[in-house]
């Protein structure tokens, strides 16, 4: 899809001469601000980056394991208006998620309303029988969820992806402001933009929220697998910015059912554990018994009801893309009304209607694999060469359960830093949500991922995109307030 068509977030459909009324403030400061200077900035920025080591590995790339996520200096805004309405469809899909999953693993509401095929979930290798009839402390199965979103006009919002395991990248937002407070503090002064620093505590809190038993201080740890994880800067960040320990498998030892974390004092139980681990590999008791990076008998301890687990095992479920194409139902279902924010219009190829449309379009659709991520197993028809396309015929023949289609979208578009000055790229966005025993509660802020190369749709940093920061402005570009002031939503 061309990028001259696709709307631009900050200059409408007019060009930098004529800006959307609402951001003329922005698009001046970026047209006040030499070019030389813009990425004098965004230079110093990438440098701080590499400098704390905020990288992420590219696996099965022996040139470059390790990289420095690039960092675009012109922001994404959200108006206030806007947000509030995205916050409430927010709210709504991640409740509804959370009674699914709570639905799936216990009476199996949904699939006695016939409202889901039932081999999407019993021959899905994301439902995971081992933790059914389990039902996590204080109900909640999903506590981060990152909700991927993509847009197409002024008030035209679509959910891309459901994040319900363990959704990476909020390490990045937080690294994005802090480098656009020190590099453009006039962006401060002059909007009031929503703070996002206190995501740590926010997502402190959510766990202390979910402890089992009614200890008043209770122990939490991150799980990492280990320092060759594509994302274990993150794990250690979180950790470090929460207070709280980043442990490996070898730390934990399960005994009676309980969790113990070896310190310098000695045993110390643990009330709450985020994993960054997938299922797989978290209990070799329970599931791959060849692990190494798993606790064993973390699943009985968590049957006990001894342990909370952040996110809950088993909710991959959610993230699968055949599901998703049935979240307006889900939706509808579990809350009793529309979904708030829609689907991007999906085909589900394992119905024979549906994959003869995609064998027909190929060359117009995108295809991805409905257990797939990063960007990779994917086929943008429109830039796809012709072997490409017919591997992937080839493969949607062969197996076409294994995969959706969607229409290629003229995602939106926002000024970005290129080789040849400030030039429109398309974007998708990742807000940040959490839910504790006290509800849901959704970051004022996120993550944008831009695609750097013209013309192209693929953002994932994997695959070549990029970042930048996310404004959401507390009003429309009244006065300033302090960066300090903390603000939920």
């Amino acid at each position: 899809m061309a990028t001259g068509g696709a709307f631009d977030e900050i200059w409408g459909h007019g060009g930098p001469e004529a800006p959307r009324p609402e951001f003329a403030a922005l698009s001046q400061w970026v047209a006040d601000t030499p070019a030389a200077e813009l990425q004098r900035r965004q230079q110093s920025a990438e440098a701080a980056f590499r400098q704390l080591g905020i990288t992420f590995a590219v696996y099965g790339d022996s040139d470059a394991a390790e990289r420095i996520i690039p960092f675009d200096i012109v922001p994404r805004v959200f108006l206030q208006q806007e947000w509030s309405r995205l916050c409430e469809g927010l709210v709504q899909r991640v409740e509804a998620i959370n009674a699914f999953l709570e639905d799936i693993y216990g009476a199996r509401r949904i699939l006695e309303e016939g409202l889901i095929p039932p081999e999407l979930i019993y021959r899905n290798e994301q439902f995971r029988p081992e933790v059914a009839g389990i039902r996590p402390p204080h109900g909640v199965w999903a506590h981060i969820c990152g909700i991927d979103l993509v847009r197409v006009g002024p008030d035209e919002f679509y959910v891309l992806e459901d994040n319900a395991r363990t959704p990476s990248g909020v390490s990045y937002m937080l690294e994005n402001r802090e480098a656009m407070l020190r590099l453009c503090p006039e962006l401060f002064r002059d909007l009031r933009v929503a703070p996002v620093d206190s995501y740590p505590d926010m997502l402190l809190e959510t766990m202390r929220s979910v402890a089992p038993g009614d200890n008043p201080h209770p122990v939490c740890v991150v799980l990492t697998p280990g320092h060759f994880n594509s994302a274990y800067y993150e794990h250690s960040f979180l950790a470090d910015s929460m207070g709280i320990e980043l442990v490996e498998a070898a730390d934990l030892v399960v005994d009676d059912d309980i969790v113990w974390v070896q310190t310098i004092a000695g045993r110390v139980k643990v009330d709450v554990i985020y994993r960054r681990i997938d299922d797989d590999f978290l209990d070799p008791l329970t599931f791959r018994a060849d692990s190494l990076l798993g606790v064993p008998g973390l699943i009985a301890a968590y049957r006990a009801g001894n342990v909370a687990l952040i996110n809950a095992p088993g909710n991959g479920i959610a993230d699968d893309k055949a599901i998703y194409s049935y979240m307006p139902e889900i939706v509808k279902f579990y809350s009793g009304g529309e979904a708030k924010l829609p689907n991007v219009e999906t085909f589900r190829c394992r119905e024979p209607q549906a994959l003869k449309y995609v064998l027909d379009h190929l060359d117009e659709l995108v295809v991805k694999l409905v257990d797939g991520s990063g960007g990779y197993g994917m086929l943008v028809g429109p830039t796809a060469t012709k072997a490409q396309i017919a591997d992937f015929r080839a493969a949607l023949i062969a197996e076409p359960h294994r995969y959706i289609a969607q229409p290629t979208l003229a995602l939106s578009t926002v000024p970005t830093m290129s080789d040849s000055g400030l030039a429109p790229r398309h974007v998708d966005f990742r807000p940040f949500v959490l839910t504790g025993s006290d509800g849901v509660h959704v970051v004022p802020g996120g993550l944008t991922r831009v695609a750097l190369r013209e013309g192209s749709l693929v953002v994932n940093s994997s695959q070549g995109g990029g970042t930048k920061d996310s404004f959401v402005l507390m009003d429309d570009f009244g006065p300033a307030r302090s960066q300090s002031q903390r603000q939920g939503s």
